[in-house]
């Protein structure tokens, strides 16, 4: 597995800023918002459920990382998807940084990938209690 998931009963909106919250509780701000949906329907008139891209950045880990593996912003930042499902419940589905980064064969960058995969679990915890 690449990351880790729960369904929300929650309208896709507050999905969104319940997930914002909840990433900023853990220090993370939100870099990038890729409405996916909007995106294939203005260059492919394809109509689709809401379905978008957080991308979600802690500063002091990304520098982090950044200093020990130049390159690594081609695993960064931490995406969370958020999508509504036929059936109207909403997926949210986290990054797991220990499967991404991996790839990166340096001790200090698995360390972070433990911190940062730790404070994920803590946001997916804090969505699943709503």
């Amino acid at each position: 597995m690449y990351g880790f998931s729960l369904t929300m009963n929650v309208p896709f909106d507050t999905a969104i800023d319940l997930a914002t919250e909840a990433l900023q509780a853990e220090g993370f701000g939100i870099l990038a918002d890729m409405d996916v949906a909007a995106t294939l329907k203005k260059k492919m008139g394809i109509d689709r459920l809401p379905y978008r891209i957080l991308g979600a950045c802690n500063p002091p880990f990304a520098n982090r990382a950044i200093e020990a593996e130049p390159d690594i912003g081609l695993l960064l930042p931490c995406n969370v998807v958020v999508r509504e499902m036929a059936d109207g419940g909403i997926h949210v589905s986290l990054m797991d940084p220990a499967a991404v980064l991996k790839l990166v064969d340096k001790p200090e960058i698995h360390a972070l990938a433990t911190e940062v995969g730790a404070r994920l679990r803590r946001v997916h915890d804090a969505l699943a209690a709503h």
